[in-house]
């Protein structure tokens, strides 16, 4: 036994000579061989010990999912209408009801499905000589009701005109005259002072506004012509 210790002990210091004598000989690459050496050793370390996630190129691959491990969402379909087909039906529908009014006397415009002034107008004359509450907006309900009323427009009445140059002057002045004047003062349609009094200056502005609204020309200060106006201004006149 102390032979083959003594043996092995002999082959060890001769081993560890000639790896000094080699390092004595070669000194960069040996320091270069270790320093490659531990690097390796690093990364094989922190890629199967150190990481907590999956690394990047792990050096053994995964596993593949099985059929029934991969999960799909479900594609849930689109309930929303595209607002094309939105903008085309309320087009349709207000047409329809410009069409139902036309038939019934309270609208002369064309039904091109575009909810204007004339429109408005029109809609507020129906619902206030029908007695409804509906809105004045565009719905089906609407286009309903104005099918299946009975509902005549009212025959336009002028404000009481003095016949005469002295009841001019003793007329008492209106508030509605008064809003009316300066309202067609303020879109240009004549030089009017707001007097009160329905004058000559003022009817013949009258009749350029249902001239150019394509109105039934009268020149008579009628509530359709007052309504009208309060549409454009965007303000009630009374």
């Amino acid at each position: 036994m102390p032979r083959r210790s003594a043996r092995r002990n002999a082959v060890t210091f001769e081993g560890a000579g000639r790896l000094a004598a080699a390092i004595g000989e070669h000194p960069r690459e040996s320091v270069a061989l270790i320093v490659v050496t531990v690097a390796i050793f690093s990364i094989v370390v922190n890629a199967l010990f150190l990481q907590k996630g999956p690394h990047p190129a792990p050096i053994f691959a995964n596993r593949p999912l099985l059929p029934q491990e991969m999960t799909i969402a479900p594609r849930l379909p689109n309930t929303q209408p595209a607002p094309e087909a939105n903008n085309q039906g309320r087009l349709q529908l207000i047409a329809n009801i410009q069409r139902e009014l036309t038939r019934k006397g309270f609208y002369d415009g064309p039904a091109d499905g575009i909810w204007g002034a004339k429109t408005d107008t029109a809609v507020r004359d129906f619902l206030q000589t029908a007695g409804l509450k509906t809105n004045a907006e565009a719905s089906d309900g609407l286009l309903r009701a104005i099918a299946a009323s009975n509902a005549k427009p009212a025959s336009t009445t002028g404000a009481a005109t003095p016949a005469d140059p002295i009841g001019k002057l003793i007329a008492p002045p209106s508030k509605r005259v008064t809003a009316v004047q300066r309202a067609l003062a303020d879109f240009g349609y004549g030089q009017i002072r707001p007097t009160g009094i329905f004058d000559a200056d003022t009817k013949a502005a009258v009749e350029r506004f249902e001239r150019e609204r394509r109105l039934p020309i009268d020149g008579q200060l009628s509530d359709r012509v007052v309504r009208e106006l309060a549409a454009m201004t965007g303000r009630p006149l009374e």
